[in-house]
């Protein structure tokens, strides 16, 4: 039997299983800010073969239980839990490399921008991607995770409402930070580096395409697992 159909939401798909967050990133799925939708609304948008992506999903799962290979469940981890691991892994990440990527950039336009005239946009967009992220990064980590922390060990409903209160907002961020991501996925040609390219410039590539995917497991955790789980707990009182 299989485990995953066409009516299937996508988020609830990589919560349950995060390995068909590859999948979904090769076929330009939006797993993350699009984690609400079923799938079979997602692949009629990439003009996908319906059937195909189903078997592969199917059998990449088969073989993911077979193994008995055993990810953590962030549906059911403390909220504590998952946002260390959120803070740790994934707000390390842009913290240390955001200034990296922002050095590199500018060293590909002034030497490549005159022969490749797209680099001054993605010069352009990845700052502005840049700008956003680390207002966002701070607002996490300033406001709601501190309220997610106190509402754990106090179970008030006021730290509670703290803590849901800016989730709209995080999220309307998200998605514009998901658009900037799909807009350098465009003009960079999905990261193809030009014959004349340098050791910087596909240095540089990688590197915007290692934070498209640490950003799109980022967002997952948050859209389709945090923020559901405390709009939940609101919900109870």
């Amino acid at each position: 039997m299989k485990k995953f159909n066409a009516t299937s939401k996508l988020g609830d798909i990589v919560a349950e299983f995060p390995k068909a967050s590859e999948l979904f990133k090769q076929y330009k799925i939006d797993f993350c800010c699009g984690g609400n939708r079923p799938l079979k609304e997602a692949i009629e948008e990439a003009n996908l073969n319906e059937q195909f992506i189903l078997e592969k999903l199917n059998e990449l799962y088969a073989e993911y239980t077979n193994k008995n290979e055993k990810d953590r469940n962030w549906q059911e981890a403390p909220l504590g839990e998952l946002v260390e691991h959120i803070l740790n892994k994934h707000h390390a990440f842009m913290w240390a490399e955001l200034p990296n990527i922002s050095e590199l950039t500018t060293k590909i336009l002034r030497v490549h921008g005159t022969h490749h005239p797209e680099l001054f946009k993605v010069h352009k967009l990845f700052h502005m991607l840049k700008m956003e992220l680390e207002s966002h990064l701070t607002k996490e980590e300033e406001i709601q995770y501190p309220a997610i922390s106190k509402f754990e060990k106090s179970g008030n409903k006021d730290d509670l409402k703290e803590a849901v209160r800016i989730i709209k907002e995080l999220e309307d961020e998200h998605t514009g930070a998901g658009d900037i991501l799909k807009e350098l996925r465009v003009i960079t040609n999905d990261y193809a580096v030009p014959a004349d390219g340098c050791t910087t410039y596909r240095l540089t590539y990688d590197k915007l395409r290692e934070m498209e995917s640490d950003l799109f497991q980022h967002i997952h955790l948050e859209n389709n697992i945090l923020f559901p789980r405390l709009f939940e707990m609101e919900k109870k009182g």
